[in-house]
């Protein structure tokens, strides 16, 4: 995992989107047009959250997302997405 020079503030959490999958569980190879946005990634930096909430996550941490939760950004040829921790569904 390369460092990034993002720091999120508040309760705003950077993830690094996991890849789609290409082939599905019978072994069926899925073309680019069909593949769907991927709903998992791994968090890369979190913000200190607010004086009500503290953040939960932690640098590391393999989480999953709603399909349209955040914000994308290309950073050095790598894409990121931008979010409130409470777009996030779970740790897993």
């Amino acid at each position: 995992m390369a460092k990034v020079n993002i720091k999120p503030l508040a309760d705003r959490v950077l993830i690094e989107p996991m890849a789609a999958e290409t082939k599905t569980a019978s072994g069926i190879i899925i073309p680019e047009t069909a593949k769907e946005k991927p709903q998992k990634g791994k968090v890369v930096a979190v913000g200190p959250g607010t004086k009500d909430d503290k953040i939960t996550v932690k640098v590391g941490d393999t989480v999953l997302y709603g399909k349209y939760a955040g914000t994308e950004l290309k950073l050095e040829g790598t894409e990121y997405l931008m979010m409130r921790e409470s777009d996030i569904l779970a740790i897993i």
